[in-house]
């Protein structure tokens, strides 16, 4: 067994695929070779900067099985791997509470201004009024997502007394209200919400989602934070929102992030 670790993942990780008579190749030791390792390879792990393409996946005479470490798989071309009898797999909520813990750190960076109070302390200004901030008990969280990560997120969102309203056409509202969160429309999460954060897959649905109707639909200096997929936001209308439609205390507010 040969498998091309196209991406870096834990050492603890690789330690897992090491069996004896198994060939394990890291990232380091295929960078600029991945193609010529695949020629040979039985198994391939990636992350999400690898695009498993029909392209690359040409090379991949042998391969049976790709991994992708994380949740979806829209950087792997499932009808090119259906062809060439291909396996897909992926580690759903392996990353959930991790993901989580960064949207609500990202979210309390905003509320306490905490990138902008760096920045003045490493320019050697101590600004304490303009950095005041702002408390998240009491805000409405609109969570785009209720899989696993959308609802670890609502559960510590509600530990910081937050108030919850939520989008996912997929989840039970039964499974909703056990946590305290309101299923709405994603027009009225919109309306409501003073922080939004994602947790949706990429799809065609999807792409783009957060684009220049989806904004003017939100309250004035709402805070936006995507720790999900960078596509879900069209980045045009993102920028042309901040420089048209909103003042300058709140275009420092708003926020988005791709994923890491």
């Amino acid at each position: 067994m040969k498998i091309v670790i196209a991406e870096k993942i834990s050492a603890a990780a690789v330690d897992q695929l090491r069996e004896p008579g198994w060939v394990v190749l890291t990232s380091d030791r295929v960078e600029g070779k991945l193609t010529t390792e695949l020629e040979s390879a039985d198994a391939l792990i990636v992350r999400s900067a690898v695009q498993a393409d029909a392209a690359l996946l040409a090379h991949a005479k042998k391969l049976r099985v790709i991994g992708r470490a994380g949740v979806g798989v829209d950087n792997i071309d499932l009808d090119a791997a259906t062809r060439q009898g291909i396996a897909v797999m992926n580690t759903p909520g392996a990353n959930a509470v991790a993901v989580a813990e960064q949207a609500l750190g990202m979210m309390l960076a905003m509320a306490r201004h905490l990138c902008r109070a760096d920045a003045l302390m490493h320019a050697g200004k101590w600004e304490k009024k303009s950095l005041q901030g702002t408390e998240l008990r009491g805000k409405t969280l609109g969570i785009a997502g209720l899989g696993r990560i959308g609802l670890e997120v609502a559960r510590r969102a509600r530990v910081f007394g937050m108030e919850l309203v939520a989008h996912d056409p997929f989840v039970s509202i039964a499974v909703a209200k056990d946590i305290g969160i309101r299923c709405t429309s994603l027009d009225e999460l919109y309306a409501a919400a003073d922080y939004i954060t994602l947790h949706v897959g990429l799809t065609p649905q999807t792409t783009g989602m957060i684009n220049a109707a989806a904004i003017g639909k939100m309250k004035k200096g709402v805070r936006l934070v995507n720790c999900a997929r960078g596509e879900l936001v069209n980045e045009a209308d993102l920028v042309e929102a901040l420089k048209n439609n909103v003042t300058w205390r709140q275009r420092r507010s708003m926020f988005s992030t791709r994923s890491l």
